[in-house]
């Protein structure tokens, strides 16, 4: 599986702005927890949170396109 296929949407194969912007949230959140990990550089925890509901919100658009009419 490539890339522009994981971000692209369902219907007409173009990217999926939704998509791209949970998957870059998602690094964002990665980078984070790894830094704070590794080196112990420290994120505001309301930020961090805040990246991580939109991951979750955009996994749940997502998830939910599946599932509705088209």
């Amino acid at each position: 599986m490539d890339m522009k296929s994981m971000l692209a949407d369902g219907v007409d194969g173009s990217l999926s702005s939704k998509r791209v912007v949970t998957f870059i949230a998602f690094l964002l959140c990665v980078t984070a927890f790894v830094s704070n990990l590794f080196w112990g550089l420290k994120m505001d925890p309301d930020m961090y949170k805040g990246m991580m509901y939109i991951v979750i919100g955009g996994l749940g658009v997502t998830a939910s396109e599946k599932f509705a009419p088209k």
